[in-house]
């Protein structure tokens, strides 16, 4: 295989299950909500300098919005003025889930309080033990509890980003090196066959 591979090819290193669930660019182009990002080609393409951008983005709405329809269409329209990787940046998002969403509020809480912003964490420890209901949440969080969340979910999510960018970095340089070893392993066995 040249330095130019074919779609086909390419599509076949990906797993059947993300063949199936995640569009083709060529199928996001003819919806006309998303054409004008799926038109694009720089935000789709894995490069050095957007594959870290991609991570950076998705990781920073995916933790400051929380919110599961939003993140990764936030993602992917920041991705526009940063230049990032789209698919990256969505696939990135995921770190926050129903898993993970309860312990990113308790340290936005903790971080937002640590910072001077008085969030009330024994009444949140209380509406959880009494198995709270809605309206008692919005009630604590209109309260105090708001400021000192957004702080920590902002100040979470940049740091995050940030980690994120530079790991994606160094990733990157790992994988590109392993890859021309490679290279030149296949050349350098390559006149032995012949």
């Amino acid at each position: 295989m040249g330095k130019h591979e074919t779609r086909a090819n390419r599509r076949e290193r990906v797993p059947g299950w993300a063949q199936r669930i995640v569009p083709s660019r060529e199928a996001l182009v003819q919806n006309r909500f998303v054409s004008p990002l799926a038109a694009r080609s720089e935000l789709w393409r894995y490069t050095r300098r957007s594959v870290p951008r991609g991570v950076a983005v998705g990781l920073f709405v995916g933790i400051f919005a929380l919110i599961p329809g939003v993140q990764i269409v936030g993602a992917a329209l920041m991705c526009v003025p940063f230049r990032a990787n789209v698919p990256l940046a969505a696939a990135a998002t995921f770190l926050s889930n129903p898993a993970t969403t309860p312990m990113i509020l308790l340290a936005a809480l903790w971080v937002g309080s640590f910072l001077g912003l008085d969030a009330d964490l024994t009444t949140f420890q209380a509406l959880i033990d009494q198995g709270a209901g809605l309206r008692e949440w919005a009630a604590w969080l209109v309260s105090s509890a708001a400021p000192a969340l957004v702080l920590g979910l902002f100040v979470i999510s940049f740091v995050s980003a940030v980690v994120g960018y530079f790991a994606a970095i160094i990733l990157w340089r790992l994988w590109t090196a392993r890859r021309r070893r490679m290279r030149l392993v296949r050349a350098a066995e390559a006149p032995d066959r012949g």
